[in-house]
């Protein structure tokens, strides 16, 4: 009897352990939306640098992503050919509506996690490192369904409260 409970152990580990294999590998199979994080990365910066400044040059862009400036013009090409911006080398860079759309996108989800970082009691600066560690790898879905956590959490106060 004991060694049957053992089997029986070991295999609802070993089927546990393997739907988990099973769930990675299919989260792993899954198609991006045709962009990488670095790329939205540069995306979203490109994005504030206009906001800010009414123009984005390379040598910002490398200040505030912490790499080379060839490193830039390297992926300032990747995006042009992308459809994602319009950038000839020594001129302006300017966003297609293509990269506007997408890095709006990526600015709506970074304050949503933000946002719900911090009614968990969790600080800026740990949250928004947390957010850009995460904000390219969520479904558009569970971004929505936190929006409306989020909503909820703020419309009672009784509710937050009770958590903090």
């Amino acid at each position: 009897m004991r060694i049957y409970r053992t089997f029986t152990v070991i295999m609802c580990l070993k089927n546990k352990n393997s739907k988990r294999l099973e769930s990675i590998k299919a989260a792993h199979q899954l198609t991006r939306t045709g962009s990488s994080s670095k790329m939205e990365d540069y995306l979203e910066v490109i994005s504030e640098l206009v906001e800010l400044k009414g123009y984005a040059t390379t040598i910002d862009i490398s200040r505030y992503m912490n790499v080379s400036a060839p490193s830039v013009t390297k992926m300032l090409q990747k995006l042009d050919e992308s459809g994602f911006l319009e950038y000839e080398k020594y001129h302006g860079i300017n966003l297609t509506d293509k990269g506007n759309s997408l890095a709006d996108g990526i600015r709506q989800k970074h304050s949503i996690l933000l946002e719900f970082f911090e009614l968990l009691g969790i600080t800026r600066g740990i949250a928004n490192q947390d957010v850009e560690g995460i904000e390219h790898y969520l479904n558009p879905k569970t971004i929505k369904q936190l929006r409306k956590f989020v909503t909820y959490l703020k419309s009672d106060p009784k509710i937050l409260g009770g958590f903090q």
